[in-house]
């Protein structure tokens, strides 16, 4: 045999290998993950855990506006296998140190009509899958527009989902609960108004995506490293429970305009037959790069308060300062006729400064301290605010002044009323504003329809400017809390300045629609797997006719379930958001707020059913404290917690904040009971919980035995 004939004979047989399945297991050997292609080129995987199907044949490729898209007549010409292991350490987060243990699979494939090269590229870990496309550089692609990505998810059962609609600019829904069969039918009832929303068309659901197998497998799906491309939507086949990539479009209904070399976000698939897994689970943020920072010892994970409640509900206080509804920043607004009831005077945000000194609350948010606020929202207005000049009763120097001798800072607050474009012209001007001031942290907002015109809140354009953001105020060491923007993906990996995000349906709902009382259950295993959110939790005025406006809402927890908040909803910034004197009326149980630490070295998942439950223990960050909370739904529980997170052979005070026997949400709500105990790693605690309650425990190291007298120790 001539060796002509030897070398094309082995391209053959390289070719069959290639074309045959490939195949990597996790780790641990729970997870399998297979790779081919099919017999028309098309590319597909497959993931089963523990011999169960996660994921059944799926095809994977991205349609373009012009050209040959990436979806068929592939060859397979080089697959490479590695294994990464190794840990890090966040800037700030849930724990001190993260492990990264994967298995990789790196595909090349080649449109040969096309002369184009292709990279799929997986990541397999103990916890789950993620996945993405890249795109070297090559002399037949360059420029590129997605017309659409055609990831496929297709499950294998008719699975219980928690979900909100698809929509292109809002978060903020309620969760529904139902079959993944059930969802065309009832997707119209999940649309609620808010005041920007662009609602899919098609059947379809947000990421991240929660679900149970009926045989007791928990899948959740989201995307991680969501940079310079939309967000991700799925569509859903309610009969064949398939469910399909569906990108944001942009004001033209491209897509995503793509340069190579680049590539996609990680589509992610986390699973386990444990729900406690779900949350203790690092994978989006292990598939995100480290931080270039030099330099991360100005971000500090802290407790606010805020000129902000008292706007939703007292009845006293508004955002804008004049009577006038029709201004320009031109206009001079020391001429307009107050209204009142403006909430940021000079002397009013001293009130909170004071209430933050006397309590070791770091930080006071002033929300309406600028002009514009007369006519901000619903009017598709560009120059809206100017981010600098504040209104004629807020003296910027006389509060940081005053700020500075209490030790407390002041968080800048601002409102964009969705015109990027005027915050970005602006934004240099507004973060120098913030430095030369003594503002070290600012929430950011985007309530209405997003400028430019017909750009959305989740396509690439804004994607891009929450980055853009969180990376020029780096540049003068600020911390971004963005409301209203693009769900997280783990990049407070890679901008850990970027601290909090809202970017879900958040506490100021419940001085509105409510929320449901398994709301809280759902969103860690939804909104918060791509990271914290800024819930604004600590609302002990639940029954909110208390204050005589005329509402007969009632925030649907109990007291103890808002306390619970701190330990169950994380996030490195956290809101005492009720009206200090709600505070001073209920000190005893404010004390625990004074005590929660924000930052942790480890954290322990105890119990979770989704839409149901949650027991979380913490250890804060560099102190012997430990922190605990449990929430329920609608149902009354008892929870169980096993402290064997405590060093052994020691002994522990635990102060218990849980609810009174007569408590509910509906019903005598803000009833606690506060109980100190005993207890060592070898105890184990049977608490009940109302409907809609929770309890949270701070636990400390006794000064002297003089402390544990009197005490009952928890066996």
């Amino acid at each position: 045999m001539t060796t002509k004939k030897i070398i094309v004979l082995l391209a053959c047989l390289m070719l069959v290998i290639f074309s045959q399945a490939q195949t990597i297991t996790s780790p641990n050997n729970e997870l399998t993950l297979s790779f081919h292609l099919t017999d028309e080129g098309t590319p597909q995987y497959s993931l089963t855990y523990k011999g169960k199907a996660v994921i059944k044949p799926s095809t994977l490729g991205i349609e373009l506006t012009r050209g040959a898209s990436f979806l068929n007549n592939f060859e397979i010409t080089e697959t490479k296998e590695t294994e990464t292991n190794t840990t890090w350490n966040p800037v700030w987060g849930e724990q001190k140190t993260i492990v990264n243990h994967y298995k990789e699979l790196l595909i090349t494939l080649n449109q040969p009509s096309e002369n184009r090269t292709l990279l799929v590229r997986f990541r397999l870990f103990n916890d789950g899958l993620g996945f993405r496309y890249e795109f070297p550089k090559q002399d037949h692609l360059k420029y590129f527009v997605i017309k659409e990505e055609h990831t496929q998810f297709q499950l294998a059962g008719n699975h219980k989902i928690f979900w909100i609609p698809g929509d292109y600019d809002t978060n903020e829904y309620a969760y529904k609960t139902s079959k993944i069969s059930e969802i065309a039918a009832i997707q119209k009832e999940g649309i609620e108004y808010i005041s920007a929303q662009s609602p899919i068309e098609t059947t379809s659901v947000q990421t991240p995506s929660m679900m149970k197998s009926e045989d007791g497998l928990y899948i959740n799906i989201h995307e991680a490293a969501l940079v310079n491309y939309p967000a991700m939507a799925l569509e859903v086949d309610p009969e064949t429970f398939a469910m399909k990539s569906h990108l944001t479009p942009d004001a033209v209904g491209n897509k995503g305009y793509m340069q190579t070399q680049t590539q996609t976000p990680w589509r992610t698939i986390i699973v386990s037959d444990d729900a406690r897994d779900i949350l203790a689970s690092n994978l989006i943020l292990n598939l995100n790069e480290p931080t270039d920072y030099q330099d991360t010892s100005w971000i500090k994970p802290m407790k606010y308060i805020g000129v902000w409640w008292e706007y939703f509900v007292a009845g006293k206080s508004t955002w804008a300062y004049g009577k006038e509804n029709n201004v320009k920043l031109s206009d001079d607004f020391t001429k307009l006729t107050p209204n009142g009831k403006h909430g940021a005077t000079t002397d009013h945000v001293k009130e909170y400064i004071d209430f933050a000194a006397e309590n070791g609350i770091d930080g006071v948010l002033v929300e309406g301290w600028n002009i514009g606020w007369e006519d901000w929202i619903g009017n598709w207005k560009e120059e809206v605010f100017d981010f600098v000049t504040p209104y004629p009763d807020f003296d910027v120097q006389e509060l940081k002044v005053y700020a500075a001798s209490k030790g407390v800072q002041l968080i800048m607050h601002h409102e964009t009323s969705a015109s990027a474009t005027n915050y970005e012209r602006r934004l240099d001007r507004a973060f120098q504003f913030m430095a030369d001031n003594g503002y070290h942290a600012v929430k950011t907002g985007y309530v209405g329809q997003i400028i430019p015109r017909g750009e959305h809140h989740d396509s690439q354009w804004m994607v891009n400017h929450y980055i853009h953001v969180a990376k020029r105020a780096a540049d003068y060491k600020v911390m971004v809390n963005s409301h209203e923007a693009v769900r997280p993906t783990g990049l407070h990996r890679t901008y850990p300045n970027w601290i909090a995000q809202e970017s879900a349906r958040g506490t100021e709902f419940e001085a509105m629609q409510g929320l449901n009382p398994d709301h809280t259950t759902i969103l860690p295993f939804t909104r918060l797997m791509g990271g914290p959110m800024d819930f604004t939790p600590g609302i002990f005025q639940t029954d909110l006719s208390y204050y005589g406006i005329g509402s007969t809402q009632r925030v649907n927890t109990t007291l103890a379930k808002q306390l619970a908040y701190y330990v169950t909803m994380y996030s490195p910034l956290q809101m005492a958001a009720d009206i200090p004197d709600n505070y001073k009326r209920f000190s005893d149980a404010f004390q625990f707020i004074k005590d929660v630490a924000v930052d942790w070295d480890n954290t322990y998942i105890l119990e979770a059913e989704p839409g149901d439950y949650i027991t979380i223990a913490r250890k804060a960050k560099g102190k012997d404290a430990w922190f605990v909370g449990a929430i329920t739904d609608e149902n009354e529980r008892t929870a169980t917690v096993d402290f064997s997170f405590l060093p052994e052979g020691e002994k522990f005070i635990a102060t218990i904040y849980a609810d009174a026997k007569d408590a509910s949400f509906d019903k005598n709500s803000m009833a606690y009971t506060i109980t100190k105990v005993v207890v060592t790693s070898k105890s184990e605690l049977k608490q009940w919980i109302a409907r809609s309650g929770g309890f949270a425990i701070s636990i400390k190291a006794p000064t002297s035995k003089e402390e544990l007298k009197g005490l009952k120790r928890i066996r």
